[in-house]
């Protein structure tokens, strides 16, 4: 089929001198072609409007009666093709086949054109420079990237400004308040200025149910808009097209990572901040080329930054409980047993857990997300333990007293040769690990299930103590002070 673009550049190579068989082959047509069209209309002038069908409509006779009506009931435009071919199938069996569905689907499409219902209208938008800025949350794990082998869960806190197109990308782990916070205030920091407003869904780290109905904003929330003076701005709930420009900026985001990722032929990183490295680097280079311009025009009408930043944690003061275990937001981290019942504060961040007594740091550990509610470290709870080796077998939190699955496995071989002596044996090479050295304790443990003759806790003392160390002896000689004699003698004759 011969196009306009064809023809006019057909002729164009005949104005310019071309010989017919030049310009028909610069034009991809027959010269017999180009005779044919070398003057008078373009070939979209000569088409015309058909109105009757070339072949035997499929549908006819069934049309009215059973498909028609169908759509008509159809009130929100989510009636499928596919499932009224399917019940086609089903009541004419002998005369339809599966592979008409494609021409029901025209059919449905052109139908829709003329009567179906109205499809809800986007309205774009003109963004004013420094007045907004939208942000969000986005899950990253469609981009299956590794952390030494292991798969990494992670999301990221996503800022953008509407007016400069500049994207801000933050490291998170959850939905949290801390992480809101962290990301929000490190981007206005990056920036160099506040937004008028920040746009929003309806986060839980920012909102709360009311009992009434409906959110609001929690009270830390709006702490932080008045401490940087902006007016926090929420979309209507499952409205996620109200912040549209976070929710493409997600996909722009992503894809730009994920073309990345493929480009470089490998989804795996040595480490998370080899990993925050790239993002950051992809960001720069394929987000923010060629919009320099507009966010310069964009930093001098962002509002001033606050004086000083706020912390980025919440605090907190709980009971150790006889356990050696505290409560943070109903998830159990283990302390040192000296602390048992006394009251710790507690600092959580984003991404740890910082207990303190007396105003000094005792432990700072992972905080926990996701599924895990516990987090016991076997150092804290052992020296209790191996005077009561007992209790190991029905501890509620033993396998949180596996350092590593060398330790697993050296358990499961002590059960197989040593039955309920197992737990005593397990236990005294725990608290050895805790006393001398858990990664000493482990390479024993790796040799003696290489080898056929088992293991207990002498074998893994003997293999695992570290000997001590031999103190050279150092000889110091008396010194001869009449060489400070003969200086100060020099001194003076000089």
């Amino acid at each position: 089929m011969i196009t306009d673009a064809q023809v006019r550049l057909m002729r164009k190579k005949r104005m310019n001198g071309d010989k017919i068989e030049a310009a028909a082959a610069a034009a991809s047509m027959s010269e017999r072609t180009a005779r044919t069209w070398a003057s008078g209309p373009l070939p979209s002038d000569t088409k015309r409007d058909r109105h009757w069908r070339t072949r035997t409509d499929p549908f006819s006779g069934v049309w009215e009666s059973d498909i028609e009506p169908l759509l008509r009931d159809d009130d929100d435009g989510k009636l499928e093709a596919k499932s009224v071919m399917a019940e086609l199938l089903r009541r004419y069996p002998a005369r339809f086949q599966a592979s008409q569905v494609r021409t029901l689907q025209r059919r449905f499409y052109e139908w829709r054109g003329h009567h179906g219902v109205p499809q809800e209208v986007m309205f774009p938008q003109t963004h004013a420079p420094g007045r907004m800025a939208s942000i969000d949350f986005t899950r990253a794990s469609e981009l299956k990237v590794t952390i030494c082998g292991v798969p990494f869960v992670h999301m990221f806190f996503h800022l953008v400004l509407p007016f400069s197109g500049r994207h801000f990308v933050e490291l998170a782990f959850g939905e949290t308040f801390e992480a809101l916070l962290k990301g929000l205030q490190n981007a206005f920091y990056a920036l160099g200025g506040v937004t008028e407003r920040v746009r929003m869904d309806n986060l839980s780290a920012a909102t709360h149910e009311l009992r009434e109905g409906g959110r609001t904003l929690t009270t830390r929330f709006k702490a932080v808009a008045e401490h940087f003076e902006f007016i926090p701005s929420r979309i209507q709930p499952g409205e996620a097209h109200e912040n549209g420009v976070v929710e493409k900026g997600h996909d722009v985001f992503k894809s730009a990572i994920d073309q990345a990722l493929r480009i470089r032929g490998s989804r795996e990183f040595l480490s998370v901040d080899s990993y925050v490295a790239f993002v950051a680097q992809i960001v720069e280079r394929d987000l923010h080329a060629g919009r320099e311009a507009k966010f310069e025009e964009e930093r001098k009408l962002l509002r001033p930054l606050p004086a000083t930043r706020l912390p980025e944690y919440t605090r907190s003061f709980v009971e150790v409980r006889r356990w050696s275990t505290i409560q943070v937001l109903r998830r159990t981290y283990s302390v040192p047993a000296r602390l048992i019942r006394r009251q710790v504060e507690v600092w959580l961040f984003a991404d740890v857990v910082e207990i303190r007594y007396g105003g000094k740091l005792v432990e700072r550990v992972p905080r926990l997300r996701g599924e895990a509610v516990h987090r016991i470290d076997y150092r804290h709870v052992i020296w209790s333990l191996v005077r009561k080796p007992g209790a190991f077998a029905q501890y509620r939190f033993r396998e949180d007293l596996f350092p590593s699955v060398v330790f697993r496995r050296a358990y499961d071989a002590l059960r197989s040769q040593r039955g309920d002596r197992a737990d005593v044996e397990y236990v005294r090479i725990l608290h050895l690990a805790a006393s001398t050295s858990e990664a000493l304790v482990e390479k024993a443990l790796e040799e003696l299930l290489s080898r056929p003759a088992g293991l207990d806790y002498v074998m893994v003392k003997g293999l695992a103590q570290p000997e001590a160390p031999e103190i050279p002896h150092v000889h110091v000689g008396t010194p001869d002070l009449t060489v400070y004699d003969r200086l100060a003698d020099a001194e003076v004759a000089s």
